[in-house]
């Protein structure tokens, strides 16, 4: 019997604890959008968004929170639901409100909902895949700067799980870390007795392996282990401590790992290796 999940992942679905647009819309607008003042402040619109290929979609709440900060009365209707999969040429919501309003927040918009819905379409991939097998895919911290919460929630809004968030709310040993402390037995025990979070250890080998299970950590990764290692990794372990597997890890060979029988996979590529989904916005009446 597998033993119950840990807190070391937490699933970030609450957008309204991570949304903060104000340095994105910052970074585009400036001292202001010069190119927006062609448009009198008394003419009004109506667009869309559509996408351009079947993706998950997801990032509602920071596209409203873009318009909402520049225009409060910008009025928003959504035509597919958040972690809805859809198709090709579909238009995923109609604005109506001020022009300028929706111009000028049009870039910030479409590049948070092509890049989280990128992440959240990527995560469906590989959730499907493991669909019915007790093994969860797991993000790492291999993030986009400045979007380390919202990709993390994408991942979650895809059907995959979240590692730790950051630095802060989860120990994660890795070979430096245990060089530097000397061993993996003492890594351990120092982390042990200055915090409660909870303690992984990443191993190399079999050998490693064996001085984590002494050392009892909460979870070990199995870092670029083979399929057979990874086999053999989970009969030495028989149940003692959560294994979590990384390296080398695609849509590919997802499955086969799972069925070695650990407990999580970790994929940097949920939200490294994303393709912005492409995306438009188009005016289709001015008044």
């Amino acid at each position: 019997m597998k033993k119950m999940p840990s807190p070391m992942y937490k699933l970030m679905m609450d957008p309204t604890k991570v949304v903060d647009v104000r340095a994105f819309l910052e970074e585009d607008i400036g001292s202001g959008d010069i190119t927006a003042k062609i448009i009198p402040e008394t003419t009004y619109a109506t667009a869309e968004i559509i996408t351009r290929e079947d993706m998950v979609l997801c990032g509602q709440p920071w596209v409203d929170e873009v318009f909402k900060t520049l225009d409060a009365n910008i009025d928003i209707n959504w035509l597919a639901s958040e972690g809805a999969s859809v198709s090709k040429d579909t238009v995923l919501c109609t604005l109506h409100g001020a022009a300028r309003a929706l111009l000028t927040g049009e870039r910030t918009a479409l590049n948070l909902l092509q890049t989280l819905s990128a992440t959240a379409t990527v995560s469906r991939q590989y959730a499907e895949i493991l669909a019915g097998i007790d093994c969860k895919v797991l993000d790492t911290r291999k993030t986009i700067p400045g979007l380390r919460d919202a990709q993390k929630y994408a991942v979650a809004c895809g059907g995959c799980y979240n590692h730790r968030i950051g630095l802060y709310d989860g120990i994660l040993i890795k070979e430096n870390h245990i060089k530097a402390a000397g061993s993996i037995a003492k890594a351990v025990q120092i982390a042990r007795a200055q915090t409660n979070a909870q303690v992984e250890v990443e191993v190399e080998s079999m050998q490693e392996l064996l001085d984590a299970l002494i050392a009892k950590p909460d979870r070990i990764m199995l870092d670029n282990f083979s399929l057979s290692d990874l086999k053999a990794a989970v009969q030495l372990n028989a149940c003692t401590v959560e294994l979590e597997a990384s390296g080398n890890i695609g849509l590919v060979n997802l499955k086969a790992v799972a069925q070695t029988g650990v407990d999580y996979i970790s994929i940097g590529a949920l939200t490294k290796n994303i393709k912005a989904i492409d995306l438009s916005m188009r005016i289709t009446l001015v008044h």
